[in-house]
C-alpha cells in the first residue's frame, strides 16, 4: 500500500512538473502568454502596431529621464539579443522592466523582435527597439521624434517593413514631453534612445534617421537630404536624392547646397561620424508625410538606398548573429 501511495505521489509530482516547464511564461502587465523566442511569432500588421504606439502611447506619454545604469542595461540587453543570447538579453531587460515579444509582420512575413517597456511605457518614455529575426542586422532606422514630426513613425517602419535587416529605434516620448530638451532624442546623449543607436554604431551598421519640417520651413524643397556631421554614407544620400527627384520630389542635397535642417549637430549623426560609420540624416515636409502616396514613393527612395547597406561586402557590417 505504501509503495502504490508513494508511486502515485510521484507520479502526480512528474505531472506537475511537465505542466510548469511546458507552460508559457505569462506577461504579468498584459496577463497573456509571452511568445517564446524562438517561435514563429504573432502574426500582425506590424506598420499599424507602430502607428498606434505612436498615436496611443507616445502621444500623451510622459518621459523621465533614464540613469546611466538603466540606458546602459537596455543597450546591453539589445547587444544581447543581436549576439543570438536571447535567453541571457530578456533576462537583462528585465532587470529594468523591459521585455521581448516575437512577431510576425503580416505584410511580408518576416519577424521582429520587439523590445518595449512592459511596466511604465507611457510614463517613462524610453522607446522601442525592433530587430530583424530572419537574417542579420545591416542597418539601423532611427525615428527621434515621433507624433512631434508627425508620421516620421510612418516612414521609419516602411522603410522596416521594406528592406531586410532593419533594426528600428524609436522615441517613446514626444520631444516635449520633458524637462527642457530632456526627451529631444536627435540632441541628447543621457538616453536609452541614443544608448542603443551606439551600441549600434559599434557594431559597424550604418543608420538613416528620419524627421519631418513645416511646409513654411523650406517652401521650395519637400525633402532634404544630409550626411549629417559626416561623409561616409555619400554614396547611399546620393542615391536617396535621385530617387526621390525621380519621384518627383524637390530635394535639397546638403552636401551641394546650403541647405536648412541638414542636422550638423545631431548626436547620432556625430557619434558615426566619429567612428566612421555611415549616417544619412532625411526631413520630409509635411505635405509629403501626410499624402499617402508620396509617403509610399519617400519610403521606395529610402529602401532603395539602405539597400546599398544590405548588399556592402563584409568588412564594413558587423554580423548580428540575429
Amino acid at each position: 500500500m505504501k509503495i502504490t501511495i508513494t508511486a502515485s505521489l510521484l507520479v502526480g509530482a512528474l505531472i506537475v512538473a511537465a505542466v510548469v516547464i511546458v507552460t508559457p511564461l505569462w506577461d504579468r502587465h498584459s496577463g497573456s502568454p509571452s511568445p517564446p523566442a524562438s517561435g514563429s511569432g504573432t502574426e500582425l500588421d506590424l506598420g499599424r502596431r507602430i502607428a498606434d504606439f505612436a498615436k496611443d502611447t507616445v502621444a500623451d506619454a510622459g518621459f523621465r529621464p533614464p540613469n546611466r545604469a538603466e540606458r546602459e542595461t537596455v543597450a546591453s540587453g539589445v547587444a544581447l539579443y543581436l549576439d543570438g543570447r536571447r535567453a541571457e538579453a530578456e533576462r537583462r531587460l528585465a532587470e529594468v522592466d523591459f521585455g521581448v515579444r516575437i512577431l510576425r509582420d503580416s505584410e511580408r512575413g518576416r519577424r521582429f523582435a520587439e523590445i518595449a517597456d512592459r511596466a511604465g511605457e507611457d510614463t517613462r518614455g524610453w522607446g522601442r527597439v525592433y530587430i530583424p529575426l530572419d537574417g542579420p542586422a545591416r542597418f539601423s532606422v532611427q525615428v527621434p521624434h515621433p507624433v512631434a514630426d508627425a508620421y516620421s513613425e510612418t516612414l521609419g517602419a516602411g522603410v522596416l517593413r521594406t528592406t531586410p535587416g532593419g533594426v528600428l529605434v524609436i522615441a517613446g516620448a514626444h520631444r516635449t514631453a520633458g524637462e527642457g530638451n530632456a526627451a529631444d532624442m536627435a540632441h541628447r546623449t543621457d538616453t536609452v534612445f541614443h544608448a542603443v543607436c551606439a551600441e549600434l554604431v559599434a557594431r559597424r551598421l550604418p543608420g538613416i534617421q528620419i524627421h519631418g519640417f513645416a511646409d513654411t520651413t523650406s517652401p521650395s524643397h519637400e525633402a532634404v537630404v544630409s550626411t549629417g556631421a559626416g561623409d561616409q554614407a555619400r554614396p547611399q544620400a546620393i542615391t536617396l536624392a535621385r530617387a526621390l527627384k525621380t519621384a518627383g520630389f524637390r530635394v535639397c542635397r546638403a552636401w551641394t547646397a546650403n541647405c536648412p535642417l541638414a542636422g550638423r549637430t545631431n548626436k547620432q549623426g556625430r557619434l558615426a561620424a566619429d567612428a566612421e560609420v555611415p549616417f544619412i540624416h532625411v526631413e520630409f515636409s509635411r505635405t509629403v508625410r501626410t499624402d499617402p502616396a508620396r509617403t509610399r514613393d519617400a519610403v521606395e527612395a529610402m529602401s532603395a538606398a539602405v539597400a546599398d547597406w544590405h548588399t556592402t561586402p563584409d568588412g564594413l557590417l558587423s554580423p548580428s548573429g540575429a
